[in-house]
């Protein structure tokens, strides 16, 4: 099962977002995108609503427990 880690960094990849942007969209550090993606720090739960409505997928598919990104 997919990580938040892998899937995060999968989206912001092939959507062409700079981590710059992804950060300025949910108010962290670059620094803290980074360690999104490396798995060393998870976002909380107002983060991940937000990465889920940025990338416009469900929060199942966001956090691995999907593999349908479509919301429902």
């Amino acid at each position: 099962m997919p990580t938040i880690a892998e899937r995060l960094k999968d989206l912001r990849e092939q959507n062409q977002v700079k981590r710059e942007e992804l950060a300025q969209v949910l108010g962290v550090s670059v620094r803290s995108i980074s360690h999104y993606e490396s798995g060393n720090r998870r976002p909380d739960y107002e983060g991940l609503l937000a990465l889920a409505d940025y990338f416009n997928v469900s929060l199942d598919y966001l956090v691995g427990r999907s593999n349908d990104p479509e919301k429902h």
